[in-house]
């Protein structure tokens, strides 16, 4: 996906590829990142191409933007060819505001997109009404206001693990996306910093730990990688049994391993593609049923939760 222009070698063109919701356009993703922290200083003015993109995925978009800032964060700069664009990338990259943050394009306006954005710090209040009203508030997945809540309120915490634990100064990445051909809702959050299981392994007690056993100790509740001890692990459990219950997924890459949580259960799994950050995707299904929490529903009704 990185090439050289031979006639000015110092100047990378990042050829973007089609970016969808398979494993291996993940990969492609976290190789790019390695090929760029490869680059030397002086060959990070690099050039985007989108001439041999067909489809962008929102993941594809979030991670595109942090490592724009990576880039930039290591001295160098980033161009973008916006003429190869295929007009329907061209209007999501427009609608959920790529676009204008890069300095191009009006202001963005509601519709199938949860806004991309860039968090440099753990504001509770922005980042939930972002995950309240810009990604569940509309209505996609049928749940209840306190169901809602909960959601959002674990989601920033993956956030709030984020800034607390990925060392990353360049801040937290999103970008989200109703697909209604699939009936699918998803929002990506990214960081760039050390990953979970090395920050797992920081502890002596965990060094020797695979990247698979690094994420099973790091969902366990009450664990936790600040000396402190004010920090737990991700936990989660609530948005785990939701995306069970609603037949979704959760995923959770991070260095030389990830974690895939659907209606399979939870699986930790091993690598080939590392990528130094963590990328966490999840996944709903915009079905019919009502979902909402055991204590919105009258007794004499089976809760769902």
């Amino acid at each position: 996906m990185l090439l050289r222009l031979p006639s000015q070698p110092s100047k990378p063109v990042l050829c973007l590829e089609t970016i969808a919701d398979r494993l291996s356009h993940y990969h492609r993703l976290f190789s790019l990142a390695q090929d760029i922290a490869q680059l030397p200083e002086d060959c990070l003015e690099i050039t985007v191409d989108f001439s041999y993109c067909e489809f962008l995925g929102h993941f594809g978009v979030a991670f595109l933007g942090g490592l724009v800032h990576l880039i930039q964060a290591r001295g160098g700069c980033v161009h973008f060819d916006w003429k190869g664009l295929l007009p329907k990338i061209r209007t999501n990259l427009a609608q959920n505001g790529f676009f204008h943050h890069f300095g191009g394009g009006a202001e963005p306006w509601d519709g199938n997109s949860i806004p991309y954005r860039r968090d440099l710090q753990y504001d509770t209040t922005d980042i939930g009404d972002y995950l309240r009203y810009k990604w569940l508030g509309k209505g996609w997945v049928n749940i209840s206001p306190g169901l809602q809540a909960a959601i959002a309120g674990q989601v920033s915490e993956i956030y709030l693990n984020a800034f607390e634990h990925s060392q990353s100064s360049i801040g937290v990445f999103s970008c989200g996306q109703h697909y209604p051909n699939q009936g699918m809702l998803h929002l990506t959050v990214i960081d760039f910093g050390i990953g979970i299981p090395a920050n797992v392994r920081s502890l002596s007690q965990n060094v020797s730990l695979t990247p698979s056993d690094a994420f099973a100790w790091a969902f366990q509740a009450g664990t936790t990688t600040k000396i402190n001890g004010i920090s737990r692990g991700l936990g989660l459990n609530l948005l785990q049994a939701f995306v069970i219950q609603n037949h979704g997924s959760l995923m959770i890459f991070s260095n030389d391993g990830y974690v895939v949580i659907d209606g399979n259960g939870t699986q930790y799994r091993n690598s080939q593609a590392s990528f130094a950050g963590t990328l966490v995707n999840i996944a709903f299904q915009c079905d019919e049923q009502y979902y909402c929490l055991a204590s919105e529903v009258p007794q004499r009704n089976k809760p769902l939760f």
